[in-house]
């Protein structure tokens, strides 16, 4: 990066803290490690996903085969 390019500047996905997407922020995008790990464990317990089918049933589907 050179001197003219500023960092982007971020929202936490978790707290919404405002950050920059440089070394000063290790956890990037997230503001620390706690904001990091609450956001592993939303994943985990299934509250965030990614939108498609469910894998379940389409190994369903395969052995149907």
């Amino acid at each position: 990066m050179n001197d003219n390019t500023q960092p982007i500047k971020l929202a936490c996905p978790t707290c919404q803290k405002k950050i920059f997407w440089s070394d000063e922020f290790p956890h990037r995008p997230f503001c620390s490690e706690r904001c990091k790990l609450i956001d592993l464990g939303e994943w985990a317990n299934e509250n965030h996903r990614i939108a498609g089918e469910d894998a379940s049933a389409q190994n369903d589907e395969l052995e149907d085969r």
